[in-house]
């Protein structure tokens, strides 16, 4: 992996899952010059080794725009590339570290993200990888990045986890924690993004509750803070939006989702969160949880 001035810009979507990144990434990647990635973290693994499925439904190694990207940035996927960054991973790229991000093999971790950006030809990318300490690296090596923390109140967030969602790929059911977990990894994650701007970071921060209740307006100003031309949203009626094929490598079942879709709230927790556990994950999310407005039932 060699080194080359990029000319890309990155937008990073922070947060925990299920709090509305595959969402608000699909939408942003409706806008010109923008291309959703997915999840890349977790592209080496899954993408690479495994060749489960890229969001326009072929496997990742017969999908023509990941071959292209392959090519273009390291000559080719290869199970050692994959092997070399998933190794790089697990001693750079760590929340513990977040304090103190430098790490001898910093630089040449990043590069593969950086490199990877490049190739998919386009001015601006999605990243919609999540973890406060990949966002944090990236600052850190000096890619242009913009990182958006998507936040979503934790009662539906824990709910959303204890239920049983099946993957696309394979049928079989995503991992599923207790609300008590969900509020644990929720403050964590939160926690950790909410140290970026510390570290130099540029983060805006958006609620999943204000973009379905306003998606148009929500979109706009988040384009336009993020630096974007001043957007058209033609994909977008009221509360309906039309989506085209997506190439992510990784996220939730809904970045298959190609046509209309609904952009409603789901404020199922409010009566499917049992009161025990809507206690404990008040607890256990408080001080942030008022800190994001969510103070009320709903």
């Amino acid at each position: 992996m060699t080194d080359r001035e990029s000319t890309t810009r990155v937008i990073y979507l922070g947060g925990l899952g299920r709090s509305g990144t595959t969402l608000l990434e699909r939408l942003l990647g409706e806008l010109p010059g923008v291309v959703a990635l997915g999840e890349v973290v977790h592209l080496w693994e899954r993408g690479v080794l495994a060749g489960e499925l890229c969001g326009c439904g072929v496997a990742f190694p017969d999908c023509p725009f990941w071959r292209q990207v392959g090519e273009r940035a390291f000559g080719g996927w290869s199970q050692a590339l994959a092997g070399k960054v998933l190794t790089l991973r697990r001693r750079v790229d760590r929340t513990r570290r977040i304090a103190r991000i430098a790490h001898p093999d910093l630089a040449e971790y990043v590069q593969a993200y950086r490199l990877l950006y490049e190739a998919a030809g386009a001015p601006v990318v999605i990243d919609s990888s999540k973890h406060a300490s990949l966002a944090c690296c990236l600052v850190a090596a000096g890619v242009d990045v913009r990182i958006v923390h998507v936040v979503r109140d934790p009662r539906a967030v824990a709910h959303s986890w204890a239920r049983t969602v099946r993957r696309p790929e394979d049928g079989q059911p995503m991992t599923r924690w207790r609300p008590a977990h969900t509020a644990v990894h929720w403050t964590a994650q939160n926690a950790a993004l909410e140290l970026l701007p510390g570290r130099g970071a540029r983060v805006t921060r958006v609620r999943y509750e204000d973009l379905l209740a306003a998606p148009g307006p929500t979109l706009t100003s988040l384009a336009l803070g993020l630096g974007l031309a001043e957007p058209e949203l033609p994909f977008l009626e009221g509360r309906t939006a039309w989506l085209g094929p997506s190439h992510t490598a990784s996220g939730n079942p809904m970045r298959f989702h190609v046509g209309r879709i609904e952009l409603r709230r789901d404020d199922a927790w409010v009566t499917g969160l049992r009161d025990g556990d809507r206690r404990v994950v008040n607890a256990l999310t408080w001080p942030l949880r008022a800190r994001y407005g969510y103070r009320g039932l709903a």
